[in-house]
């Protein structure tokens, strides 16, 4: 049986890893657009021609206002992606504005295609993520005040808590122009169609009564 050089293999493990991200811009600018007779496909959304741009089309302007936190998990997150700001397209980044009431939580969650940075702008939050089995989950986990800084690398599942008496503010940075985001208690408890409660009953050793009462839920989105 003859095996590939290693210097393949490499090359191979290399080249997957790349094809995971975005791809890089093939042009200098690439403006979402819905209109598909005009437009011009290279990566991402369908491509505005470039000689109809405007700055309008670089400026977002819906971080500017606190999110609405009266809802059950007293946070709300307001999202800067490709979807709400077209000049992101094809540019491997993106933003998001997160408002925290007191005791608000954005619960544990994971953005699929983008590594998060984290900056504290007013308040203190509680924040971690878990890694995967490679590092037995394990917990990493930090108090941050105003000014700080935490990553949550890509694919993992993460949280923040404002574990002060006061409103607290972030802001997040995303590698990616549509990181994507699965909140776990969300996904495994509100999917539609739900979940076989057997399959839910064994993985997380509940009661079936649980599992139901559980998926009878309304799970709120914060974003």
């Amino acid at each position: 049986m003859k095996f590939l050089p290693i210097s393949l293999l490499i090359l191979a493990l290399a080249t997957a890893t790349a094809l995971a991200y975005d791809p890089s811009p093939l042009q200098d600018i690439c403006v979402a657009t819905n209109d598909l007779e005009s437009g011009v496909s290279v990566n991402g959304k369908f491509c505005k021609d470039p000689k109809q741009a405007t700055a309008d089309d670089f400026v977002f302007m819906g971080l500017r206002n606190p999110g609405n936190t009266s809802n059950p998990l007293g946070s709300k997150v307001t999202q800067a992606f490709v979807q709400q700001f077209p000049g992101l397209n094809t540019l491997g980044i993106s933003m998001a504005r997160i408002d925290f009431a007191p005791g608000g939580l954005n619960p544990p969650h994971t953005h699929p295609r983008g590594t998060e940075l984290l900056v504290v702008v007013e308040g203190t939050l509680l924040v971690g993520f878990v890694t995967s089995d490679q590092l037995n989950n394990t917990l990493f986990t930090k108090v941050l005040y105003k000014g700080d800084v935490f990553v949550f690398p890509i694919g993992l599942i993460h949280f923040q808590l404002n574990i002060g008496n006061t409103y607290a503010l972030a802001f997040s940075g995303l590698s990616s122009q549509n990181p994507g985001l699965i909140t776990i208690a969300n996904a495994v408890f509100g999917a539609k169609a739900p979940i076989s409660a057997d399959v839910l009953t064994k993985a997380f050793q509940l009661d079936k009564k649980v599992v139901d009462h559980l998926e009878a839920q309304f799970w709120y989105d914060n974003n």
